[in-house]
């Protein structure tokens, strides 16, 4: 008899301490304001170059060189990367293991010489694939007329095929690559000085107002105001004590300042965003993001939002779609019904225009 009871208790305690997680609402994933903000000044420094990738198993550039090496486009590539400090006779670009690449980077303004970053490397001609390549020594510079500040090389790194099957595909997209670690700095360059300001990513009021409630709560009212909806003004606390003088100590003060305001968290507003893939039809939205009632057809698709639709319905180029349904069901019901990844983004770019969603629709 005793056994029958402990089970019903067991059972029912289960049930209370499920109910009580349901009843709980999910915490929201704070986020530090380091990472919601950038230093004012913290402009990222974009270096450039052209340089050469050798080693390549005959998929390497194609037009260049032949019968006539005095082509334009030969001609304009001999020119561009002379400009570069490098000097390659026509006649050596019909080589098929060499293909003429640009090469890109982004690095922080903070980053000294001898640090290094990751380069991505580009075809400039008609090679098949970069796959097996050695970058040969590029010099990066921030403009054309100046000097060079960075250099690149090392073994290229090219994403692997789909599978079997798709090598050929994959192949075809082999024609860019990276270098992790392939860039260094070689000129330092005078970085901005820390200024009490602290500029939002993505500028939105409500998550700026957050930001200066979460410093003004921790270091003292009056330690942050809102700017704008994408800078926050900060005042040290203490600030005003240093003497003349001291501006060394008052430098340092900044910096231990901004140090700490960095790991503070707090909960940023959701942006209603939708961002569509044009080429790959992929949907990513952000913030809860509903779809009100309206018809929309486009190159034979149909799509149906209303409080009768059944969701995610989809036949024959008709698309079902209840009233108030996430991005997720519009999306999933689009593909579906076969719609391209134009087709996808022409979509959802008229149904923000006819007012069904309350989002900013950014197609990529």
């Amino acid at each position: 008899m005793t056994r029958p009871i402990v089970r019903r208790a067991i059972r029912a305690l289960g049930l209370l301490l499920l109910a009580g997680l349901l009843a709980v609402p999910a915490a929201r994933a704070q986020v530090r304001i380091g990472d919601l903000t950038r230093r004012t000044g913290d402009v990222p420094r974009r270096l450039a170059g052209y340089g050469l990738v050798t080693g390549l198993d005959g998929t390497g550039d194609r037009s260049f060189g032949g019968v006539n090496t005095t082509t334009p486009t030969v001609r304009s590539v001999v020119n561009l990367l002379r400009r570069f400090g490098i000097e390659v006779p026509p006649e050596h670009l019909r080589l098929r293991n060499v293909a003429a690449v640009t090469v890109t980077a982004e690095i922080s303004p903070y980053l000294r010489a001898g640090g290094r970053f990751e380069v991505q490397v580009a075809a400039l001609g008609d090679a098949t694939s970069l796959r097996g390549g050695v970058l040969w020594i590029t010099p990066l510079v921030t403009d054309p007329d100046q000097a060079p500040i960075a250099t690149a090389q090392g073994p290229v790194q090219v994403a692997a095929a789909a599978g079997a099957g798709t090598v050929r595909l994959g192949e075809r997209r082999a024609n860019s690559a990276r270098i992790p670690s392939g860039g260094v700095v070689e000129v330092e360059s005078a970085a901005a000085p820390l200024e009490p300001r602290l500029l939002l990513r993505q500028p939105d009021l409500g998550t700026a107002g957050r930001i200066a409630a979460a410093i003004n709560r921790t270091f003292g009212a009056g330690s942050a105001a809102v700017e704008d909806p994408g800078a926050i003004t900060l005042a040290v606390p203490g600030a005003a004590a240093n003497a003349a003088g001291q501006d060394r100590l008052a430098e340092n003060a900044l910096g231990t300042f901004l140090a700490a305001v960095d790991t503070l968290r707090v909960d940023p507003v959701e942006p209603a965003r939708i961002v569509i893939d044009g080429r790959e039809g992929t949907v990513v939205a952000g913030g809860d993001v509903r779809i009100r009632p309206a018809v929309v057809s486009h190159h034979g698709i149909t799509l149906e939002i209303g409080p009768a639709a059944p969701a995610g319905a989809a036949t024959e180029g008709l698309v079902h779609v209840a009233a108030g349904s996430p991005v997720q069901s519009v999306a999933a019901g689009l593909h579906a019904a076969g719609a391209r990844p134009d087709e996808v983004a022409a979509i959802f770019s008229a149904l923000e225009a006819a007012g069904a969603l309350d989002a900013e629709v950014s197609v990529r």
